[in-house]
């Protein structure tokens, strides 16, 4: 099969893909057409049908594996498909294992590293929280593994959430050797906390969509209240401690615009915030600029950058 982080503007694509999304939608002249997403293990790609009941376009829904036709263009800068025939295809007729994008970090190898960071904990409270997550907790830790860290901005895929939390770590990390003023175990802790709820914001892989309790709450509310649950089986863990912590999380995305629902008011809650924000939009442009593959020049638009971007010149 081709994969699709390799599909250039021009090209005629045929093969089998998972199809994440697919939606009937209308042109501003009424005429219908149909929004889709395809995905293997390198990536997504957004595609349209434009003739939905031309001979060739069969039935087949969201999570179905889809053998196309389909020719690459170009929309704003990010590659696109314009399907020409699509079938449903049978259990047997692909690999899963091709359809699952997977971090380029070895998953075992981070999880080791961030454990390290564990160990750097030497508040008795804190790091007996931490221990009860990333130690003691197999079915967290299988999960915390597996999941991204987002549907589809950054770090989208196995092992997304594992790698960004760790790159969070070790720019605070930076910070506390920087800034001693910090709180060193209060902000190693919040940074391995501060996305958890994440493995209850998405479903698990191929799906790696929102859940009921992902759409109604949000990994910000889901993981402090994941970690005030087990502060609360910890005998004597300090209600101040207890209040910092929960703040960090709670103020991570920085503005009450970006879904935080506190602004941060500590030191440790500004460097998480900033740590976060950092390895977010760093690993989305780079997930962008790969995905433009060889092409040189400006890339177009970029929504989320808010502005035409390009490689660095060699």
């Amino acid at each position: 099969m081709k994969y699709i982080e390799t599909f250039r503007e021009g090209e005629r694509v045929s093969g089998i893909y998972l199809c994440k999304t697919r939606q009937s939608a209308l042109t501003k002249a009424g005429k219908a057409y149909e929004n889709l997403m395809f995905q293997d293990k390198t990536g997504t790609v957004d595609a349209k049908i434009w003739d939905p009941n031309s001979n060739g376009i069969d039935d087949f829904e969201s999570m179905d594996y889809v053998d196309i036709v389909a020719d690459v263009t170009s929309f704003q800068g990010q590659i696109q498909l314009n399907v020409k025939r699509a079938r449903k295809v049978r259990e047997g007729e692909y690999n899963p294992a091709d359809y699952l994008p997977v971090s380029k970090k070895d998953i075992e190898k981070m999880y080791q590293e961030l454990l390290e960071y564990v160990n750097k904990v030497t508040n008795p409270y804190l790091s007996v929280l931490l221990k009860d997550l990333f130690v003691n907790d197999q079915e967290f830790v299988r999960a915390f593994k597996f999941n991204s860290a987002a549907k589809t901005v950054h770090h989208g895929f196995v092992g997304g959430l594992l790698e960004h939390t760790l790159s969070v770590t070790k720019l605070c990390n930076y910070y506390i050797q920087a800034y001693p003023m910090l709180n060193k175990d209060l902000l190693y802790t919040a940074a391995m906390c501060h996305d958890i709820g994440k493995v209850y914001e998405l479903s698990p892989f191929p799906a790696n969509d929102y859940t009921d309790e992902g759409q109604l709450l949000g990994h910000i509310v889901i993981g402090t209240e994941m970690v005030g649950e087990r502060i609360r089986k910890i005998p004597g863990f300090p209600q101040k401690l207890a209040n910092e912590l929960k703040h960090c999380i709670l103020s991570h995305h920085g503005e009450l615009e970006y879904g935080s629902p506190k602004k941060p008011a500590l030191l440790e809650a500004v460097a998480l915030n900033f740590a976060d924000n950092t390895d977010a939009h760093m690993q989305t442009m780079i997930e962008a600029l790969e995905a433009a593959g060889d092409k040189q020049g400006w890339l177009g638009y970029n929504r989320l950058f808010e502005s035409n971007i390009r490689k660095t010149g060699k």
